[in-house]
């Protein structure tokens, strides 16, 4: 099924990100995906999203719907085949606080959505999300507005970082029981992030030392974005190999 062009609001986004050893990231992404490296290390992490008025292209606000998102996502670069380098992101999973984007995913929008039960509690520039998924998949973080970068990031500024992160509009999630993955790409009418000081931070996922040896993943930076209009474009699935 084509994917429809959807719009909406991002009310706000938390860019969590982790710098990884690239032979870790190797070993796990499925081909044609390989690691976009940054300083040597690769970069992955999840993107904590609340969307607002998400509905098709052309249809009214009002039948627009909310939800709290989850998405994990490990910047990749791959050769297409005409031979050019492209870049993005590959998703390996999706949590979504929505019922209706739980059925829809794989169905309508690329990857699967797990179910999950988000806790939110916001106030003037702190954030504390988290959330657990039905298949007990867990993150939670902790953090506040701040004017100052993180010292021990990758990226020597947060122009840097936030120029890196836009180049990643382009996602691709893998499809149950098929050697393809559906894409999906971003679009932003107004891109602007500010950095994030964490106070604490978990991830089931990132912790898992079956798929991340421990010493090989280190908390790098978050970011924030608050009130983003946007559209996510439906992208030919690509095929693995």
């Amino acid at each position: 099924m084509k994917i429809p062009t959807i719009t909406g609001r991002i009310e706000r986004r938390i860019l969590i990100n982790y710098q990884i050893e690239p032979q870790v990231l190797e070993n796990y992404l499925p081909k044609p995906f390989r690691p976009k490296l940054v300083q040597g290390k690769g970069i992955a992490g999840i993107c904590l999203i609340r969307l607002k008025e998400i509905r098709p292209k052309g249809f009214p606000k009002f039948l627009g719907i909310s939800s709290e998102n989850g998405a994990h996502r490990i910047a990749v670069e791959w050769t297409n085949k005409e031979g050019a380098v492209q870049e993005g992101v590959f998703v390996p999973r999706r949590d979504t606080s929505s019922k209706l984007n739980s059925w829809a995913g794989a169905r309508v929008f690329p990857g699967v959505h797990y179910l999950a039960n988000f806790d939110v509690k916001e106030e003037e520039n702190y954030y504390q999300v988290s959330f657990v998924s039905q298949d007990d998949t867990s993150l939670a973080i902790k953090a506040k507005s701040t004017e100052k970068w993180n010292s021990e990031s990758v990226f020597q500024t947060i122009e840097e970082a936030s120029d890196f992160f836009e180049q990643g509009s382009l996602g691709y999630s893998p499809i149950p029981k098929k050697d393809c993955f559906d894409g999906l790409e971003l679009q932003t009418y107004n891109w602007q992030v500010s950095p994030l000081a964490v106070e604490s931070v978990h991830s089931s996922f990132f912790e898992d030392t079956s798929i991340f040896p421990k010493g090989t993943v280190k908390f790098d930076n978050a970011l924030l974005m608050k009130n983003i209009s946007h559209k996510w474009i439906g992208r030919k699935a690509m095929e693995s190999k």
